[in-house]
């Protein structure tokens, strides 16, 4: 682990973010972001929404769907190594106005994971009887409580002040935390396989998927994908890497196969060790008894495993503390990225974006307060999640064309079919979060757009609208309203005017239509590469703002 960090930067103060993260920080940033409450959560409700069988399938086929987009990420990483990859991606492709979007979108849906997995954290802890009777936390209907609010808040303080020592001292305090996240669900499912493993309960109350493709499809959008992802944090912090060329890409790769192993057999554990009578009783619903919050705890407190009972809790505490301490930093990488208002691309004597982090840490608090429970949260990020992966193909496909000379240390395989296939792929996980869900993702992203217009307006640099690139960036717009259409009269929340054996059919071919759209409405050559060029010359000591007459 000697190479976790590098210091190599001389990077003078207030200058810009500093290159300290080595390949191993890289891939545990990454696979932190992955193993956070979706492991202690999602099998409950992939069982419950798939059955027993069918959450297998779930989570193979979001396994293999990710897959395809970390790739993509992956190679974007590689070729452009910038901080909050995520959002410059497209403002490279596509200009000032589509890059905003991106970036606006990333924010949204990262802002809210880390005060989300606060929460996760705390409804599992108050599963545990003394807390729930002494010092409830959570709420009957599943919010916070006073006291859960107050000690949300101060987990999120502990999680700036760690962000605000430096992108070393958070990948340090990361690699013990992520050692310990591996370790616990790899003892879990050795334990619940080797002590009580019933077999049969995979085709139990119903056969191997006894809610039919329908639930297999939407366990996805509703945890199974929100465990999986997380693997473009690398990316996200490709600005702060000692050798990102070399490194960004394989960290990527190796968090993602990491991570799908883990969940995969995580799956296959807790539904080995449900009690067959319980799941005769109650169905594939309620596995576990109603309204439990800590569904392995619970499993190993009936099987009278009782030193496990003790680590799941301590883990109900690491792995989502982890994820959101993750969370907060490469949050503020990304408005640092985004850079409206200027005050959040300063950074400190230490290279770290302050304002950044204290606007992100506040956002988040706001999320502590009553709000929908973690299962409906969860549906909401994991869409705009989507949508953020589904700007990559796209991004890379237009890149490819308009961006040709650019050397890419690694190439995702097939690029004329894996590109086409991300785009779809993430459609179809917007589309199976329901109809409700995507609406309001899009009006989400109309008001990123409003802002970076009101923005214009007042001449800030950093959204000049003369360099927005409109006619780029119309396929934003087509991509959004198709959605919005097809989630309207498709089967997931919609009407169900579609045909149920049809709908997938419908949006990969939209998808299909948008994606050769889109690729070749990318800007000039010329634009492209004076952007990256100056953006990879800020990452070596200079604040990101926008380089003269380009957007």
């Amino acid at each position: 682990m000697a190479d976790v960090v590098q210091d190599i930067s001389t990077n003078t103060a207030g200058t810009g973010l500093r290159r300290t993260v080595g390949f191993w920080g890289l891939s545990f940033v990454s696979l932190g972001s992955i193993i956070g409450s979706g492991w202690l959560l999602g099998a409950l409700t992939a069982a419950s929404i798939a059955g027993g069988g069918g959450s297998l399938i779930s989570w193979v086929l979001a396994a293999v769907m990710l897959m395809v987009l970390a790739l993509i990420h992956a190679d974007l990483g590689a070729a452009y190594p910038v901080a909050g990859g995520t959002s410059r991606y497209p403002h490279y492709a596509f200009g000032g106005f589509a890059g905003f979007t991106a970036g606006w979108t990333t924010y949204l849906q990262a802002v809210a994971i880390a005060p989300l997995e606060v929460e996760a954290s705390l409804s599992y802890v108050n599963s545990v009887g003394a807390v729930r009777s002494v010092f409830p936390l959570i709420n009957a209907d599943g919010t916070l409580t006073g006291r859960g609010i107050v000690v949300g808040v101060l987990a999120m303080a502990l999680f700036a002040f760690i962000n605000l020592g430096g992108a070393r001292w958070m990948s340090d305090s990361n690699t013990g935390i992520v050692l310990w996240k591996i370790l616990v669900p790899v003892l879990t499912i050795v334990a619940l396989l080797a002590l009580d493993f019933h077999p049969g309960n995979f085709t139990a109350h119903g056969g191997f998927a006894p809610f039919g493709w329908h639930g297999i499809f939407a366990a996805l959008p509703a945890g199974v994908v929100f465990a999986l992802q997380g693997f473009e944090q690398a990316t996200q912090m490709a600005g702060e890497s000692v050798n990102p060329k070399k490194h960004v890409a394989k960290a990527i790769i190796l968090a993602m196969i990491a991570g799908a192993v883990i969940y995969i057999g995580l799956e296959v554990a807790f539904v080995g060790a449900l009690n067959p009578a319980q799941l005769l009783a109650n169905g594939w619903a309620h596995p576990i008894g109603k309204g439990d919050y800590g569904p392995y705890y619970t499993l190993a407190i009936s099987l009278g495993i009782g030193w496990l009972a003790v680590i799941l809790i301590v883990d109900a505490v690491i792995s989502p503390g982890g994820t959101g301490l993750i969370y907060v930093g490469t949050t503020a990488r990304i408005s640092y990225a985004l850079g409206l208002p200027a005050a959040l691309t300063r950074t400190s004597k230490r290279g770290v974006p302050t304002w950044s982090i204290i606007v992100a840490t506040v956002f988040g608090v706001l999320f502590l307060l009553p709000a929908p429970s973690w299962q409906q949260l969860v549906s909401v990020i994991t869409g705009a999640t989507a949508i953020m992966y589904g700007l990559a193909p796209v991004a890379l496909g237009a890149l490819r064309k308009k961006d040709p000379d650019r050397e890419h240390p690694y190439r995702v395989p097939l690029p004329a079919v894996f590109l086409p296939l991300g785009f779809i792929f993430a459609n179809l996980i917007v589309y199976w979060g329901t109809f409700a869900v995507t609406w309001k993702l899009a009006i989400g992203l109309v008001i990123g757009q409003a802002l970076y217009i009101v923005a214009g307006l007042f001449k800030h640099k950093r959204a000049d609208l003369t360099l927005a690139r409109w006619s780029s960036a119309i396929w934003i717009w087509l991509w959004m309203g198709g959605l919005i259409v097809i989630g309207w009269l498709g089967n997931y929340g919609g009407t169900g005017a579609i045909p149920g054996d049809w709908d997938i059919v419908v949006v990969a071919v939209f998808s299909l239509a948008v994606y050769y759209y889109a690729v070749n409405t990318g800007q000039k050559t010329s634009n492209i590469v004076a952007t990256v060029d100056e953006d990879l010359a800020r990452g070596a000591g200079e604040p990101l703002e926008a380089p003269a007459g380009i957007a």
